[in-house]
């Protein structure tokens, strides 16, 4: 028997292990971004002072929960992992890398079946040994309980807070007001003129979107930088603080949900201080926009009774109907300042509720619409158009079997082999 030596080979000719690190902080604050910036240049001292080890980046994220997977620096070292790039990921720990033991677990499996490897070093496994999986579920289920039981005992001091009569708000964001060093309001002499301004107007019949282009117009940007949209100047219109009262607990993060808040409707405990700070506009003039705004609200018929709702804002409100739902289509402003119908049942519960549909508002611009009718979308020598029926037809199985035609100026002309009535117009 003859035994040949094979020697090994030289340390340069082994291919280095491509090694990237996570890091993650959930805040936007100065302090969180020194702390990303410091962990950053660690993980890369790190990974470049192993010869073993090829550096091949570092991943951060900034601002954003580890319960949200849609992480922006996450998914793009996912998708190098999935390009075969990488071969080991180091992270702090668990809790940097994900706080739901749901990702935790399917990310580090999907990583596993690639070959890549993932190593957290407060807890010193790495997923690709025997028992790392096991252990890693384990310590993943404890991460997002310590998660949990920290949201809960800071809506607790919150929630003392307010009994306490301790108000919590961002000034950076709120026209009209600044804090002074002991955290109370006080008036921004030259914004509170913006405030007092906007209230006048509207008690001379001003509206918002007419308010909201006069600023505009006047060059006046916001607290931010931005433009002033009519949406921004109703809250500030109804906000009490501009009369010097806080109302806490406007708004609320349901139990089942995280980052996710709703206005409270009486389903917790809220409260209102009176005489809070001091006032921009008096109580009085306060109270009579409340009037004037209601007042608009029932001569528009807006109401809290869906059924009425918007159905005398605009000439078509009430008048087009969703054919998969069968009811009303709103008018919404998207993108800006492009106008669109859409499915109202769409806008309050989502695509899973209905398909819904939607059409431009210059779509419709000519049409003379004297009754409920149906807008259906469909396609005409491979071009989208729109089918315009009665309400009335569509119920008994009627529709326009001529379809619908583009005319030269861009509008939709009705069939002319319509059995019944014609309700559209040029």
């Amino acid at each position: 028997m003859q035994v040949k030596i094979i020697n090994k080979l030289p340390a340069s000719a082994v291919r280095k292990k491509r090694v990237c690190a996570y890091a993650r902080v959930s805040t936007d604050s100065r302090r969180q971004e020194d702390s990303l910036e410091n962990q950053t240049a660690a993980y890369e001292r790190l990974i470049k002072g192993n010869p073993e080890y090829e550096f091949a980046g570092v991943y951060a994220d900034q601002g954003i929960s580890g319960y949200c997977e849609n992480r922006p620096q996450f998914q793009k070292m996912l998708e190098q992992a999935r390009a075969g790039e990488l071969d080991l990921i180091i992270t702090k720990s668990i809790s940097r890398f994900a706080r739901n033991t749901v990702t935790v677990l399917k990310s580090a499996r999907e990583l596993k079946g690639l070959g890549v490897g993932i190593f957290f070093e407060e807890q010193n496994i790495n997923t690709l040994s025997g028992e790392g999986e096991m252990m890693l579920a384990v310590l993943a289920s404890f991460a997002q309980e310590e998660s949990r039981s920290m949201s809960e005992n800071n809506k607790w001091s919150i929630k003392k807070k307010f009994e306490r009569g301790e108000g919590m708000i961002n000034t950076t964001r709120f026209c009209g007001y600044d804090k002074n060093e002991y955290g109370d309001l006080v008036i921004n002499r030259k914004e509170a003129e913006i405030v007092r301004l906007l209230f006048d107007l509207y008690l001379m019949n001003v509206g918002c979107s007419r308010l909201s282009d006069l600023l505009n117009y006047l060059g006046v940007k916001t607290v931010t930088g931005g433009q002033w949209e009519s949406g921004t100047i109703g809250g500030m219109l109804s906000n009490e603080k501009y009369k010097g009262d806080f109302h806490l607990q406007k708004y609320y993060t349901p139990p089942t949900q995280r980052n996710a808040t709703r206005r409270n409707r009486g389903e917790v405990q809220s409260y209102y201080i009176s005489e809070n700070h001091e006032p921009i506009v008096s109580p009085e003039l306060w109270g009579q926009v409340q009037e004037m705004r209601e007042y608009r609200k029932q001569e528009r018929n807006i109401g809290q009774d869906g059924t009425k709702k918007f159905q005398n804002r605009y000439p078509l409100s009430g008048m087009l109907i969703c054919p998969y739902c069968g009811k009303t289509l709103r008018r919404r402003q998207v993108y800006k300042k492009k106008i669109q119908w859409l499915c109202s049942t769409y806008i309050e519960k989502g695509k899973k509720a209905c398909r819904g549909i939607r059409i431009d508002d210059a779509a419709l611009a000519g049409l003379n619409i004297t009754e409920q009718t149906v807008v259906e979308e469909v396609i005409q020598n491979g071009k989208k158009s729109y089918r315009y029926t009665s309400k009335e037809d569509f119920d008994c199985g009627i529709r326009n079997s001529a379809g619908c035609e583009e005319t030269k100026n861009g509008g939709v002309l009705q069939g002319i082999n319509r059995p019944r009535r014609t309700v559209i117009k040029l």
